[in-house]
């Protein structure tokens, strides 16, 4: 199917190598996880087009037609601009829009502040992948709750799965055998890589460690990974996205994604 949005068509393939279902209905495509129905992006409506006025009721009505059982809504625009369409009418029903930065960059340049004192490696053991867990609970962006932590072991599992089937590398860097931050890098086989998560301890942030990471996860990416282009998808409003942007990640693109949370 044609995806015109990089950020994505990234995420769709992705999607798609973890086990999830993708069915194009002509005016959207139904994206299905059901390994882990508490993934909203894993499960969501992905719309060719922006919202013309009038159009939310029937597009809601689509979403629960197809996941009759979700308390969320999710969609997505494939666009490359940023243009929701009836934006007022979207906000005035409580829709969340997100609007963000899809980076790319075919080369990267060190640094300026690296950690050398950090260890950096893959991930490899099951130890590994448990504090990557803990990693994912400790900077959680919402509660963590019993609801939350069974959804991070099952999107972490299909991660897992990913790497061992050869997709790509998780990295982390650690002190001693303490992990400190990570990411993920995933290829298409086709000269694209994308990034996954970049995430670090709390305690562990403003060493140097995050960019050091992720610089030697892009060199790995363009040489060994044999890419020729690396995307990372930002939050605008995130600091991190400065870190990026001096690692020689330059703004491409705008991913759409809207949603609503349970009542």
């Amino acid at each position: 199917m044609e995806i015109e949005s990089l950020g994505f068509r990234t995420d769709l393939l992705l999607l798609k190598l973890s086990g999830s279902e993708l069915t194009d209905r002509g005016e959207y495509v139904v994206v299905r996880t059901p390994a882990n129905p508490g993934f909203w992006w894993g499960n969501f409506l992905l719309f060719r087009t922006p919202f013309a006025p009038g159009e939310l009721p029937a597009r809601l009505a689509a979403f629960h037609a197809e996941f009759p059982a979700a308390g969320h809504v999710a969609l997505g625009i494939d666009s490359v601009d940023g243009e929701v369409g009836a934006e007022d009418e979207l906000v005035a029903a409580g829709i969340e829009v997100a609007r963000d930065v899809v980076m790319t960059t075919s080369e990267v340049v060190p640094p300026s502040r690296p950690n050398d004192e950090s260890t950096y490696r893959y991930l490899s053991s099951d130890d590994d992948w448990e504090q990557l867990m803990q990693l994912s609970l400790a900077t959680a962006p919402m509660e963590v709750d019993e609801g939350y932590i069974l959804f991070t072991r099952r999107k972490l599992a299909s991660r897992r799965a990913l790497v061992d089937a050869g997709h790509g590398k998780w990295f982390g860097a650690f002190e001693g055998e303490r992990l400190q931050s990570s990411l993920g890098l995933m290829f298409d086989g086709k000269g694209l890589a994308r990034f996954q998560n970049v995430q670090t301890h709390p305690d562990d942030r403003n060493k140097g460690i995050a960019s050091t990471l992720v610089h030697r996860a892009s060199t790995y990416g363009l040489t060994e990974g044999g890419a020729k282009t690396l995307v990372m998808v930002a939050d605008p409003e995130y600091l991190a996205i400065r870190l990026y942007r001096a690692l020689g990640f330059h703004d491409t693109e705008t991913q759409l994604q809207l949603s609503l949370p349970p009542s």
